[in-house]
């Protein structure tokens, strides 16, 4: 059986703040858990994006992309994304909707509705920790997280992203 919803959370637990979006999955996977709902997600945690991604779209209902942004308003931002090409929102070389593009590409149907949850990121070099200003961010996040993952409904997601 196939989750309803595929959760990617990209990053590189050795560079600083880039740690967030794998942070986030490990926190994530345990909350599900702990609520009974962990069999309505999937959760893949890469370094970053790859077109191999697109096929992990098929027969979902939703898709969440979760990263560290740079340049990010503080706490995060949360929006949803349309197949395009070239477009970053994250630290990371193949944007989400790069990823809906390939499905698009590929599958000749539009991809599930899809969403990033983008956390402000400060520090990203090699061999540092999560700054404290992240920590911050990601705990704002993950609340909102909490409530999206209680709720995983195209309504309630893009009310959210208003």
């Amino acid at each position: 059986m196939i989750a309803p919803v595929v959760v990617f959370a990209v990053g590189n637990p050795s560079r600083g703040d880039d740690a967030i979006g794998p942070v986030i999955c490990g926190r994530l996977e345990k909350w599900l858990e702990n609520e009974g709902l962990a069999d309505q997600f999937e959760l893949i945690e890469d370094f970053q994006l790859q077109i191999e991604h697109a096929m992990d779209l098929q027969g979902r209902q939703l898709a969440l992309f979760i990263d560290a942004g740079a340049s990010t308003p503080a706490p995060f931002t949360f929006q949803r994304i349309a197949p395009a090409e070239g477009i970053a929102h994250t630290t990371h070389e193949l944007p989400p909707e790069a990823v809906l593009q390939v499905y698009l590409q590929t599958e000749g149907i539009e991809p599930p509705p899809a969403f990033v949850l983008c956390v402000r990121g400060e520090k990203f070099e090699l061999g540092e920790p999560l700054t404290a200003a992240a920590v911050g961010y990601l705990e704002a996040a993950f609340g909102l997280l909490k409530r999206l993952s209680g709720q995983p409904t195209l309504l309630e997601w893009e009310q959210a992203a208003l």
